[in-house]
C-alpha cells in the first residue's frame, strides 16, 4: 500500500518552540503524519497578518493577541478576524520584568526606554503592571516597540532599553549576560502565556490537522511534566535558546513549575483570562472588554475548552 505523504503545516512562533523541536526529534510529528515548518515572526501584528493571509496555518502566541484580533476594534491591524484558541500551552514560561546591566534599581528606569512588542499587547501590559508595582507609572518612561521577545532580549543586553519583559529562556539568556530579573508575572495573578491559535475553518480536514498538531504538542508536554527525557530537554534548550547548561536546567525547572510552566491537558481557565482582561482594563480600557468577559469561551475550541482554575501562589515559583 502506498504511504500518503505527510500533511504540511506552517507554524509561526516568537521564540523557537522547544516542544515542537522535541516532537520532531522523537518522531511524534512523523507518526502523526505531519510535516511542520516553523518560522520566527518579528512581531504580533506581523504574525496575525500572516495568519490572516494564509501564509501561516497556525501560530503559537499570547491569548491576549487572540482576544484583541477577534473582539477589539482597536487592535494593531485595525480589523477583526475569526481567530480561535485550539490549545493552551503554558503559563508564561518565566515571564519576568528584566532590567539592563547598568540599571541598579527599577527607579533608574524612569525617563528611560521600556521595550515592548507593541504598546497595546498583553506582554506590554504585564510590563506596565510590574513597573507600576515598583512605583513607576505610565508616562514615567518611554515605551518603544522593539519587536519579538528574542529581539527585546538582545536590545536589553545591548542597553538599547532599560527594561522589558522576557520569557521562554530569553530571560535566562539576558540574566546570564548581566541583566537582572526584578519581578515575575505571577505577582500580577494567574496567567496564560502561550496558546496555539488559528483562523476558524469549516473544513474537517483542516480541523483534524490542527487537532493532530496540538495532540502531539500536549503529548510531548505530558512527557516533560512526567519527568521523562530530562537530558533531551536540557540539550534542546541549550541549542534552541542559546543557554548554557545551568540556564537550560533552570528552563526545564520552569517548564515543570505549575505556576509558570506547561499546562497539562491544554485547557484555558477563566481566572487567567480574567487577568488578561483586568490588565487591559487598567492600561487600554474600552467598553468592548465587557463583551469579552461574557463571550471569551466562544474563542476556544478543541483541547482549549475551558477548564478549572490553576492553583496560584506567587510565592510558589522556583527561581
Amino acid at each position: 500500500m502506498t504511504r500518503m505523504p505527510p500533511a504540511s503545516l506552517h507554524v509561526g512562533t516568537f521564540t523557537r518552540s522547544l516542544l515542537l523541536d522535541l516532537a520532531r526529534s522523537t518522531g511524534r510529528l512523523e507518526r502523526a503524519g505531519l510535516d511542520v515548518r516553523e518560522t520566527p515572526v518579528v512581531s504580533s501584528p506581523a504574525q496575525f497578518a500572516a495568519l490572516e493571509t494564509g501564509e501561516l496555518d497556525i501560530v503559537m502566541t499570547s491569548p491576549d493577541n487572540v482576544m484583541a484580533y477577534r473582539f477589539l476594534s482597536q487592535n494593531p491591524l485595525g480589523r477583526n478576524m475569526p481567530v480561535e484558541i485550539v490549545a493552551a500551552i503554558d503559563r508564561g514560561l518565566g515571564l519576568s520584568l528584566c532590567v539592563a546591566p547598568s540599571v541598579a534599581d527599577v527607579a533608574d528606569v524612569r525617563d528611560g526606554v521600556v521595550a515592548v512588542d507593541v504598546p497595546g499587547s498583553g506582554f506590554a501590559f504585564v510590563a506596565f503592571a510590574l513597573l507600576d508595582a515598583s512605583g513607576l507609572k505610565p508616562g514615567d518612561y518611554t515605551v518603544e516597540s522593539l519587536g519579538s521577545t528574542p529581539r527585546r532580549a538582545t536590545a536589553l543586553i545591548e542597553e538599547r532599553c532599560r527594561a522589558t519583559v522576557l520569557n521562554a529562556g530569553n530571560e535566562l539568556r539576558a540574566e546570564g549576560a548581566g541583566c537582572r530579573i526584578v519581578s515575575r508575572v505571577a505577582d500580577v495573578g494567574p496567567y496564560l502565556g502561550t496558546v496555539v491559535a488559528a483562523i476558524e475553518s469549516p473544513d474537517p480536514h483542516v480541523r483534524d490537522l490542527r487537532l493532530r498538531f496540538v495532540d502531539v504538542l500536549l503529548e510531548t508536554s505530558r512527557e516533560i511534566l512526567d519527568g521523562q527525557g530530562e537530558a533531551e530537554v536540557v540539550e534542546a534548550a541549550m541549542r534552541l535558546l542559546d543557554l548554557d547548561a545551568a540556564e537550560a536546567r533552570a528552563h526545564r525547572d520552569c517548564l515543570l513549575d505549575p505556576v509558570r510552566g506547561l499546562i497539562p491537558g491544554g485547557a484555558v481557565d477563566e481566572a487567567s483570562i480574567g487577568t488578561l482582561i483586568d490588565l487591559r482594563r487598567r492600561y487600554r480600557p474600552t467598553p468592548e472588554l465587557d463583551q469579552i468577559a461574557e463571550s471569551w469561551p466562544s474563542m476556544v475550541t478543541g483541547p482549549a475548552r475551558p477548564g478549572p482554575a490553576p492553583a496560584h501562589d506567587g510565592a510558589a515559583t522556583h527561581d
